[in-house]
């Protein structure tokens, strides 16, 4: 079987992660590194915008964002505005999808059933939400997905919110999708549910979902492995997106 490589980050800078996983992709379409790739991380309060993002929908101030000490960054994906913070966990899948299949909306829909999968353990009742990408529970938005790919090579991915302080979606309309309700975890749950539990279910739901082997990586080793950060050529992120010169749309 083939191997998923899981890192563990711990609570890290946006900014910090977001070129190790450029240089990670980098590695992976060079060859340099020879398994997919899983990062797990916590982010300290970050706002960032993709490259169709409408300033609208980031509906606080920079002051405001200031006082909440949130960070803001402009990035290379598709898509519109989300959050990040203390209490979510983020995964960035570095996928090699010419190993699986060459398909962006099948892998969307792979990582969808994995988080389906792993919210189970904790017997939250999660699915899809038809014509959207991401999770829901009972009507109300408990991971978001977004993609970048490069030569059938992933990286960005989904933000599961566990114990995430839910009133940072105020400063934004999440994904550009109006009258979303966000929900974490722990409020669906009424009890404490440590992220680590739950980084671990993630991992182990994810290689399920795409027939590899779970394998705890030392984030040295992989370093060492990676360099160079990659370019921006295609994206998809939350609703909008486009990949390898191709466009593909969700409501």
């Amino acid at each position: 079987m083939s191997r998923l490589d899981v890192v563990h980050l711990g609570l890290r800078s946006y900014g910090e992660i977001l070129e190790l996983q450029r240089a990670v992709a980098r590695a992976r379409i060079a060859r340099d590194v020879e398994h997919d790739v899983l990062l797990l991380v916590e982010h300290h309060p970050v706002v960032t915008l993709g490259r169709t993002a409408k300033a609208a929908n980031l509906v606080a101030t920079p002051e405001l964002l200031a006082a909440r000490g949130v960070d803001r960054f402009e990035v290379e994906r598709g898509g519109d505005v989300t959050f990040h913070g203390p209490g979510q966990l983020v995964g960035y899948p570095i996928i090699d999808l010419t190993g699986h299949k060459k398909d962006l909306h099948w892998y969307l829909r792979q990582l969808e059933a994995a988080l389906i999968r792993a919210l189970g353990a904790w017997h939250i009742p999660a699915e899809r939400n038809q014509g959207l990408t991401g999770v829901w529970t009972r009507g109300r938005k408990i991971a978001s997905i977004g993609v970048h790919a490069r030569e059938w090579v992933t990286w960005h991915g989904f933000a599961l919110n566990v114990s995430v302080d839910l009133s940072y979606f105020d400063l934004m309309v999440p994904c550009g999708i109006s009258g979303v309700v966000m929900t974490s975890m722990e409020r669906e749950a009424a009890r404490r549910i440590p992220l680590a539990d739950v980084s671990t279910a993630v991992a182990h739901s994810l290689g399920e979902a795409f027939g590899l082997a779970v394998h705890d990586l030392p984030e040295g080793v992989l370093t060492d492995k990676a360099s160079t950060p990659p370019d921006t050529a295609g994206s998809l992120h939350c609703n909008t997106g486009f990949v390898s010169g191709g466009a593909v749309d969700h409501a």
